[in-house]
């Protein structure tokens, strides 16, 4: 499956940044995709568009989360390894972007939460925001890691 391609599908269709990324591995993860939308629907906008990290990259920590999350609480080692493995995700997309921060992303300028409420999305909506690609690119980058044989 290409996940780069659901997720922009999914993206497009009116799912936030993190419902994306998560719901294009739903399948792959043993979940419907009717859970996996509602269990990363309050990542979008940087964690409930309070702009800050990347839903799109929320999005794959969770599916990280799942592949390899699910250690001995007291297993410093895996613990350790499996936080590397998000580091280096979250390196991975920062430099191919500048950044992790969903405001850098998009070029806001104010600090803090945005409206609650979600712009339409409209063609001029798709223009203006770099989403649609940062979906795709997460997507690209977990498959890499994770999903090519």
């Amino acid at each position: 499956m290409d996940h780069s391609k659901k997720a922009v599908e999914l993206f497009k269709s009116g799912y936030n940044c993190s419902q994306a990324v998560f719901g294009a591995y739903a399948e792959e993860l043993g979940l419907d995709l009717d859970t996996a939308l509602k269990i990363s629907s309050s990542f979008g906008g940087g964690m409930g568009r309070m702009r800050e990290v990347c839903g799109a990259l929320t999005g794959a920590f969770m599916v990280v989360g799942i592949l390899e999350g699910g250690y001995d609480a007291r297993d410093n080692k895996a613990k350790a390894e499996h936080y590397k493995n998000i580091q280096d995700l979250a390196e991975k997309f920062r430099q191919q972007n500048g950044s992790i921060i969903c405001r850098e992303l998009l070029g806001l300028s104010k600090k803090g939460a945005d409206s609650p409420i979600p712009e339409m999305r409209t063609e001029g909506y798709y223009k203006k925001r770099p989403c649609v690609e940062l979906v795709e690119l997460a997507a690209k980058n977990l498959d890499e890691m994770y999903f090519s044989n």
